[in-house]
């Protein structure tokens, strides 16, 4: 079984399994292949949030999300010897382009362990990539036991979407560019799930600011994580349901504390409030933005957020707009119906 080895320096400080000089190694490792993706601005939206919202367009990455970060650190930080074998991961969409994408990009094979409900153009995206795809049942249960199975016979090493040093350090890397393109930033809003993107965010942008505040972005029908910070420890939910199918995963042992101890508060939304932000997307910010990238802006303009102390106290917001794979296949099938 492939396992991670340790490239010799420690990135372990107060328990988390990143910090700022982990991600700012993995901003030199990915640079190569990863774009700077730019940060739009709109006086519309603006007026209707009442504040100065600066959007983090991931969504224009390659793969088309910000998981390519977070995977291309986690495969060019692989030796020549554990990369041999390829590698191994499991997820419902983009974290899966992303790990065959980068695979491709350091001429590796990528086994992908994909639930039979994902959308479909995530799966087109991990086939385009080169990814060897293998079927999955929807819960996680099934997914983790068949990249086991997958990775105890081929060798391959584990690519966790977002429980895994590696990866959160590359995800923190958008962060320091946020805060390179507009440091004057007072608030970033994120999306939450498993916790990785989170994490990486909260831990770069911590240590450039310590008084920035970090606010999560989570789905009314996978609110996991309000729950747990709310209880002090993880909570798991039974079952899920949200448009926003990146993110339904459940907080791992190294997001967590990163969770509990540096974000502020975690907003909490619906459904109905993440279409509206992906409609205000798409006319007037101009940019396809998927459920899961939207969030951020559903939360900026929620109720609960304006009658927070957060709000009073934010003047400049970074929205990390996390992705823009959207299936359009049901539109299009509805307009030759």
């Amino acid at each position: 079984m492939g396992s991670r080895g340790d490239d010799g320096q420690s990135i372990e400080v107060q328990g988390y399994a990143a910090d700022i000089d982990s991600i700012r190694e993995a901003q030199a490792r990915i640079a190569p292949y990863v774009h700077k993706t730019p940060v739009l601005t709109s006086t519309s939206i603006d007026a209707v949030a009442g504040k100065q919202l600066f959007f983090k367009c991931e969504c224009f990455q390659k793969a088309g999300a910000f998981k390519i970060r977070g995977a291309s650190n986690s495969i060019f930080a692989l030796d020549d010897d554990q990369a041999s074998k390829g590698v191994v991961t499991h997820s419902s969409g983009n974290h899966a382009a992303a790990v065959a994408l980068a695979a491709k990009l350091r001429g590796i094979p990528a086994y992908i362990v994909i639930p039979k409900n994902a959308p479909a153009c995530k799966v087109d995206n991990v086939k385009r990539y080169g990814g060897r795809v293998i079927w999955s049942d929807a819960n996680m249960e099934s997914r983790e036991s068949i990249a086991k199975r997958v990775q105890e016979e081929t060798g391959a090493v584990l690519i966790h979407p977002f429980n895994d040093k590696y990866t959160i350090s590359g995800q923190g890397t958008v962060s320091l560019e946020l805060l390179e393109q507009v440091p004057e930033i007072d608030t970033i809003i994120v999306p939450i799930s498993g916790g990785g993107l989170i994490s990486g965010v909260a831990l770069a942008a911590k240590a450039i600011n310590p008084s920035i505040r970090i606010l999560a972005a989570e789905p009314k029908g996978a609110d996991d994580s309000a729950q747990s910070k709310a209880a002090g420890h993880i909570i798991k939910l039974a079952t899920t349901d949200t448009i926003a199918d990146g993110l339904r995963a459940f907080l791992g042992d190294l997001t967590w504390p990163v969770v509990r101890d540096l974000v502020d508060d975690i907003i909490v939304v619906d459904d109905n409030a993440i279409v509206e932000a992906m409609k205000m997307c798409y006319e007037t910010l101009k940019v396809a933005v998927e459920p899961s990238g939207a969030i951020g802006l559903a939360a900026a303009l929620s109720d609960e957020f304006k009658q927070s102390s957060a709000w009073h106290e934010s003047r400049k917001i970074g929205i990390i707009v996390s992705g823009g794979n959207v299936d359009l296949r049901v539109l299009w099938d509805s307009l030759y119906k």
